[in-house]
């Protein structure tokens, strides 16, 4: 079938039923989303998309069928074809009886169509019986849902379908399917259409014998001539006839009467020769019952020598292309109101005509019950110039009269504009393609940046605007950082710090979807994240909270690239105002700066290994949160002076799964299985709940659960997809900072006091060896 049929299908799908439904057939079916329409497409994918979309739909065949027949005829009026259809015929017995010579042109366009055929007998009571015959078996439905369109929509009659025959018979191509429909009228006046149809003399010769038995004539004229009267008798002017009526009142026939039907004249001799019959009918064949050639006109002649033999049978040197069926005169009669296409065949062409292609004829059928005979009118069907030069003809062969001539020649021109319209059709196809891909790239360029900046800010400084710097009265802010990082980068191969920082930095990026907290940056082994900011929510520290319980989770499952244990990290958490800007021209970034930012860094610096630090300020807001805290009591903190700071020990409702957005199978645990799950050691947790998922499982394919707040949004409590996992990877491993590596290779400490920016100031405790932290970044002037 043409890319036009399934083309329609799928404009069926996506308006009655949706683009989502449409995807979901083209998936199960593994067919093209765009079909072009003058491409040939194998059978068995229409066959494939109607039976996956009764099962999609879950919709009986001959529903799905007959639907698709209507919506065809609609799509096909759409397309260009309205005009052309409503000229086939005055009723509807007309417009099926030349359904096929309506295939038959449009087969020059669409050489490769194999189109149905039908045929139409009317019957005593007004019913007909439409006969149609096709390739493709299981399509019949199609049929009541296009004619029944087109009866309602051309000739305002509704009508009614059942199939009262179905056989298979044997033509010439094989086995056809072959059903019989009776086709019953009913006439629907709508209130909008009731004035132009009821006074419309073709309406009534349109509408069948039923409609006759109903509209009784007579009563109609009666009823005609009162609203005359009437107008006429209001009018201040008498009506205006016509130009025909003026022309039907002069002209008479005979003893005075007018002119008021056609009643054709025949002579009593033919006043016509044989010689100037053949010549002038250049193509025609006149033929018996037993398809002997009587006759025959002279350009068939040059072309078909052997008719030049009277006598010899038409079926020795033609075969029927169109209608299929077998080469009899039963099967002629049968298909009388078709259009029959004849070609020659090629081992009764003389031997130097052989290597031409064949020749084909096209035309109509008329018994002539005087001679018991049947005249085959026709004329060459050429569709091009080129075609008619490889058969050696020229247009001199085609009778003057025969619009032929025309047809070629107009031919060649649309088929230059149909050829044109595939090549566009061809690009914009690729266009779509291509503009699919730009939109994915755009999407991945898209992740890349929001990745590093803030949705918002990325979206200002795609449109060149300048990002104002912000002030949030209230955030928490984290760092975090490696215990002995100094001694584990001399003693490894640089590669190997890398592969241990991806991995660790791997999960606390998925900790960040999980409870929604913004990732500021990485600087060797410090991790920042914040609450709060850029977008602010009211439960920020609790946020940092579990993901800071998060972190010493994950970080039992990454090894010591020297002494294959466990590594231990640092974190220390601190509440307070920011104040938050980007930075910069070239790569920017999305900085915090504030004296809370220098007094989260010393809550890291000043902290346990394995142990979350968090200040007065964050203790206070964790109180009465369900968090488990531990006095620490008052530290010197270097340039603070004295504080008072407290550890975190755990989350007491939450689960270790729900803190790092696992999913379990049982949903439904109790507060005790809770309460043990917290406390259990990774091995333990394993022998005890081997049906759920495990922590030290490969968390990277497993889909994140983002935990509950009570700020969160509808969206946040739903799974969270591995849309991001990809794009995490991608972006985990990353090359250092050049001045943030070298800085892990010194060994002073800074003097100075710190000051309220970004990253300064951080220093390690005495336990470790101190390392120098000096990161120097140009910033540019915050107005």
């Amino acid at each position: 079938m043409y890319g036009f049929i399934n083309t329609c299908l799928k404009s069926l799908v996506v308006e009655k039923y949706g683009e989502e439904i449409w995807e979901k057939l083209r998936v199960q079916t593994g067919v093209e989303d765009t079909f072009l329409t003058f491409e040939v497409y194998r059978d068995d994918i229409t066959m494939q998309l109607i039976d996956k979309a009764c099962k999609i739909l879950d919709v009986p065949p001959d529903m799905v069928l007959k639907q698709f027949g209507e919506y065809f005829f609609e799509f096909c009026k759409r397309s260009g074809y309205d005009h052309m259809l409503r000229t086939l015929g005055g009723n509807l017995y007309e417009f099926i009886e030349n359904l096929d010579a309506l295939h038959s042109y449009l087969s020059l366009s669409y050489q490769k169509m194999n189109a149905p055929s039908f045929r139409v007998e009317k019957n005593g009571d007004g019913s007909m019986h439409l006969h149609y015959y096709s390739d493709r078996r299981g399509l019949c439905h199609i049929v009541p849902g296009i004619i029944g369109a087109a009866a309602l929509d051309f000739f305002n009659i509704e009508i009614s379908m059942e199939i009262v025959n179905q056989t298979e018979e044997e033509e010439r191509t094989g086995k056809k399917e072959h059903i019989v429909f009776l086709v019953t009228q009913k006439p629907v006046f709508s209130y909008k259409r009731r004035n132009r149809f009821s006074t419309s003399p073709q309406y009534l010769s349109s509408s069948g014998t039923q409609v006759e038995k109903q509209l009784n004539k007579e009563d109609l004229d009666r009823a005609m001539n009162k609203i005359r009267d009437k107008t006429n008798l209001l009018s201040p002017c008498p009506m205006k006839k016509s130009h025909w009526e003026t022309i039907r009142g002069i002209v008479t026939i005979g003893k005075g009467r007018l002119l008021r039907a056609f009643d054709p004249v025949y002579p009593k001799n033919l006043w016509i020769d044989p010689k100037t019959f053949c010549n002038g009918l250049p193509f025609h064949i006149v033929f018996d019952e037993e398809l002997k050639v009587k006759q025959a006109g002279v350009s068939i002649q040059k072309i078909v020598p052997g008719l030049q033999t009277m006598g010899i049978r038409l079926n020795q040197y033609f075969s029927i292309v169109r209608p299929e069926v077998k080469f009899t005169i039963s099967s002629v009669q049968k298909f009388i109101n078709s259009q029959f296409v004849f070609r020659t065949k090629r081992e009764m062409m003389p031997e130097s005509w052989k290597q031409r292609p064949m020749l084909e004829l096209r035309g109509q059928m008329i018994w002539m019950e005087s001679v018991q005979c049947m005249l085959y009118l026709c004329s060459p069907l050429l569709r091009t110039l080129h075609e008619l030069e490889e058969r050696h003809m020229h247009i001199a062969d085609i009778a003057p009269h025969d619009v032929t001539r025309d047809l070629i020649l107009l031919n060649q021109q649309r088929l230059a504009e149909m050829e044109l319209s595939s090549q566009l059709e061809r690009k914009k196809e690729e266009l779509r393609i291509l503009s699919k891909h730009l939109e994915e790239e755009k999407k991945k360029t898209e992740a890349l940046l929001y990745a590093m900046l803030p949705k918002h800010v990325a979206n200002q400084l795609k449109e060149g605007k300048r990002v104002e710097a912000g002030e949030f009265k209230e955030c928490t802010i984290l760092f975090s950082d490696v215990v002995t990082f100094t001694n584990i980068c001399a003693q490894c191969e640089p590669i190997q710090i890398v592969l241990m920082l991806n991995e660790m930095y791997l999960r606390f990026d998925r900790l960040t979807t999980v409870h929604d907290v913004y990732k500021v940056e990485t600087i060797g082994d410090a991790y920042m994240v914040v609450g709060g900011v850029p977008v602010p929510v009211s439960t920020h520290a609790e946020r940092v909270a579990n993901f800071a319980l998060g972190m010493i989770i994950a970080a039992k499952d990454i090894k010591n690239p020297i002494s294959g244990s466990p590594i231990q990290i640092r974190v220390g958490i601190h509440t307070g105002p920011v104040l938050a800007g980007v930075v910069g021209e070239k790569m920017p970034r999305y900085c915090l700066f504030g004296d809370t930012v220098n007094i989260a860094s010393r809550m890291e610096s000043h902290g346990v290994p394995n142990k979350i630090h968090l200040s007065a300020n964050v203790h206070q807001c964790l109180k009465d949160k369900n968090f488990e805290m531990m006095e620490r009591g008052e530290i010197d903190v270097k340039g603070k002076g004295k504080m008072h700071t407290y550890f975190l020990v755990q989350n007491s409702t939450a689960t270790e799964n729900e803190i790092m957005g696992r999913p379990v199978r049982e949903p439904d645990l109790s507060h005790e299985s809770a309460q043990l799950i917290q406390e259990c050691k990774a091995d333990e947790f394993q022998k005890l709940y081997p049906q759920d998922i495990q922590p030290n499982s490969n968390e990277e394919s497993l889909p994140i659960i983002a935990m509950k707040y009570a700020d969160s949004s509808t969206e946040a409590h739903t799974t969270i997809k591995e849309k991001n996992e990809t794009r995490t990877k991608d972006l985990a491993v990353r090359a250092l900072d050049a001045e943030s590596y070298a800085s892990l290779q010194g060994d002073q400490l800074s003097n100075q006091e710190p000051h309220p920016h970004h990253m300064q100031g951080r220093s390690k405790p005495a336990a470790e060896t101190p390392r120098i932290r000096n990161i120097r970044s140009n910033f540019c002037t915050m107005l």
